[in-house]
């Protein structure tokens, strides 16, 4: 019985000893901040909060999201311009990759055209190259 005791009474003062840490370690920090979406002035209890409230954050996420995805639409619209050569107008002889620029098709679409007979082609080492008159022939013969 005198041991039952002994044990309650140092986890009572386990428990209270824990308490007492735990009101200590609590902050009661309190900033004047700028809400970063809407302006406003609030009391922040940390010092990482941006914005006055769940909503505010919300919507500077969904702003962010938005912008992020113009910025990749951009990003990807540019690459596609980058794709295209301007030199490829000015050549009398394309290689398959200008060919599939040109047309706006896959390699293996030219590589069947080929195959077919619809797109004359010739062979240079491994190097296939098709002049570009033979192309433009093509939507002259879909007339």
């Amino acid at each position: 019985m005198l041991l039952h005791t002994a044990t309650s009474s140092n986890k009572q003062l386990q428990e209270a000893t824990e308490s007492n840490f735990r009101l200590q370690m609590s902050s009661k920090i309190r900033i004047e901040k700028t809400c970063m979406f809407c302006g406003e002035k609030f009391t922040a209890k940390t010092t990482v909060t941006k914005y006055c409230s769940h909503k505010c954050a919300s919507r500077a996420y969904k702003v962010r999201a938005k912008e992020d995805k113009i910025q990749k639409a951009t990003e990807q619209e540019t690459e596609n311009e980058i794709l295209f050569n301007p030199i490829v107008n000015k050549k009398e002889f394309l290689s398959i990759k200008e060919a599939c620029m040109l047309l706006g098709a896959s390699r293996w679409t030219i590589y069947r055209m080929i195959e077919k007979g619809q797109l004359p082609a010739a062979k240079i080492g491994r190097r296939t190259i098709i002049q570009k008159v033979d192309i433009e022939n093509l939507f002259n013969k879909a007339l």
